[in-house]
């Protein structure tokens, strides 16, 4: 398989912390892979420095073999790498089919005449639609997003990263803060998404990184512990002794 995200030697420090120690990581085509550790171990800054939020001290980072270390986020973005956050970044007085159309038409036109033409059309874009039905936003496709259900606001951020036609794609926590009850909806969208799309998922709830990982990587106070998969993971003493606890997953 081939790489598709990769860094190398990549470090951060803010003053004498050293936030990200190192790492040398590589993503392949297809991946479903998950990044997980304790708090404190470097995971937000470490997916910071992959889409640019933060410059790096050292290091590289490449994307489909190209060098994109010093790229700017939108840069990144339109080149394939496209983000969650762990908090929804979304504009609370849109509507989910506004949400969608702007993000479907920023990346075909630059975004700047996308309510003018979506009003002249009268009806929802056939890419918009096909996005919120995946993603399940039909039924309010016309609501404002602060009104919505916390599960789909959170659906909808996915979404309109997905509207971003990404060849990587960061998943930061997805789940975090969606009740019991809509959790199935997020878990049943990730499961979902398509295998041409290379997802990274970081993640705190271990059973879904179990259930949906392939491979796991280990960040551990801001350097990468231990890379395999899951079984080989839930098994290695070491991660047992900083992260998943001796009674986690057998």
């Amino acid at each position: 398989m081939s790489v598709v995200l990769e860094t190398r030697s990549l470090t951060k420090r803010f003053g004498g912390l050293l936030a990200t120690d190192n790492v040398s990581f590589q993503l392949e085509r297809g991946a479903r892979q998950a990044l997980i550790g304790p708090n404190g171990a470097g995971k937000t800054t470490f997916v910071n420095l992959l889409t640019g939020v933060l410059p790096a001290s050292s290091g590289e980072i490449m994307l489909l073999g190209d060098r994109i270390t010093t790229l700017r986020p939108e840069a990144r973005v339109r080149r394939g790498l496209v983000r969650t956050f762990q908090i929804n970044q979304l504009f609370g007085d849109l509507t989910p089919l506004e949400t969608l159309a702007l993000a479907v038409s920023e990346r075909v036109s630059g975004g700047g005449e996308w309510r003018r033409r979506l009003g002249a059309v009268g009806s929802v874009p056939a890419e918009v639609e096909q996005v919120a039905g995946r993603f399940g936003l039909l039924d309010v496709l016309e609501r404002r997003t602060d009104t919505l259900p916390y599960g789909k606001q959170r659906l909808l951020e996915i979404a309109a990263a997905f509207a971003c036609a990404p060849q990587v794609l960061l998943l930061d926590e997805p789940a975090a803060g969606v009740p019991e009850a809509e959790r199935r909806d997020i878990l049943d969208a990730i499961a979902a998404l398509p295998e041409e799309v290379s997802v990274l998922l970081i993640e705190h709830d271990m059973d879904l990184v179990f259930s949906f990982a392939r491979r796991i990587s280990v960040l551990v106070d801001g350097a990468l512990l231990v890379e395999g998969e899951p079984e080989a993971i839930a098994k290695d003493a070491r991660v047992r002794a900083v992260y998943l606890g001796d009674e986690a997953h057998g």
